[in-house]
């Protein structure tokens, strides 16, 4: 039976991750005291005795736990920013890349981000096929549901008792990252192979999880066109929980909020020969998150990819 620690399992993507790991039989998860949970001694005890330690911690933080590790055969998955664009680490997304072997024999995986994973997984085929040339400059408009941004912005959203005006603003759609320096840029402009950051446009919006991302090309920016991506994507993913769809709109409209509670991935092409949206749709806290975490455990361990997962 493996032995499993979450360090950092008071935040949003430690305590979901637990919730599920708590329901498998073939797993035993190492618990610390709430005394315990911040001592040194105590998590470096812990991380050396798991088979797979989740890092749901902020990044210096993160960092400074996988320094913990002193042995071989402890395997560290880190659901922060911190070792993304790190070589000796390997990006979990195994769907892209051929990435699925890698994973399973690494000891240090970066589980990738929520917005970053929607943006690859449109992105990474193309780039990878000569349809999207690396020099290309690229635009990625993300909406997410709000508990992407963790227990502050759920309670923010939550709390019935704020002010009115705030109340106001927290109605409709809020666009972030406004300067352009959102965490998730390095990963998705690396992982595909880019040679300039795309312009990215996050949004929250006021449903609880969920994710929809769309890239928009122009067809004289591309090799090929609409029907040579939409070949791309049916050949490219035949294997793991990312799936492409023909049509697959409801009645003309893309619900962000489709794969809430669902750990796979659906991306989909539309527009026309001259215009074209490239989308990508998951839960953030899914295959955004913990999902996509629970699937590199998974490979590691040798157990069924889908084991304890909604796909």
């Amino acid at each position: 039976m493996n032995r499993i620690f979450i360090d950092g399992s008071a935040g949003t993507t430690g305590l979901r991750i637990q919730e599920r790991l708590s329901e498998r039989k073939d797993i035993e998860l190492i618990r610390l005291s709430e005394e315990l949970r911040k001592d040194p001694a105590a998590r470096k005890d812990a991380i050396n005795s798991a088979d797979v330690v989740f890092l749901c911690l902020p990044d210096d933080a993160a960092r400074e736990s996988a320094s913990l590790a002193e042995n071989d055969h402890t395997v560290i998955i880190d659901t922060s920013t911190a070792h993304r664009t790190n070589d000796a680490w390997t990006y979990g997304f195994p769907e892209i890349g051929g990435r699925r072997d890698i994973i399973r024999n690494s000891k240090r995986i970066a589980n990738p981000g929520c917005h970053a994973s929607g943006f690859i997984s449109l992105v990474a085929p193309l780039t990878e096929n000569g349809i999207i040339d690396a020099a290309a400059g690229l635009s990625c408009f993300s909406l997410t549901g709000y508990s992407g941004g963790g227990k502050k912005m759920i309670a923010d959203y939550e709390d019935a008792s704020a002010e009115e005006e705030y109340r106001t603003l927290l109605t409709g759609p809020r666009m972030y990252g406004l300067t352009q320096h959102h965490k998730h840029l390095p990963e998705m402009s690396k992982v595909c192979g880019l040679q300039k950051l795309p312009v990215f446009c996050p949004v929250v919006a006021p449903f609880y999880s969920g994710m929809e991302v769309t890239v928009q090309l122009f067809a004289e920016d591309i090799k090929g066109g609409i029907e040579e991506i939409k070949k791309v994507y049916a050949d490219y993913y035949k294997e793991g929980f990312v799936r492409y769809a023909a049509g697959g709109d409801e009645n003309g409209f893309l619900s962000a909020a489709a794969f809430s509670g669902r750990d796979d991935m659906q991306v989909g092409v539309y527009g026309n020969d001259e215009r074209i949206i490239l989308v990508s749709r998951f839960d953030n806290l899914g295959k955004g998150a913990s999902g996509a975490a629970i699937q590199n455990m998974n490979l590691v361990m040798g157990v069924p990819e889908g084991t304890g997962l909604i796909v």
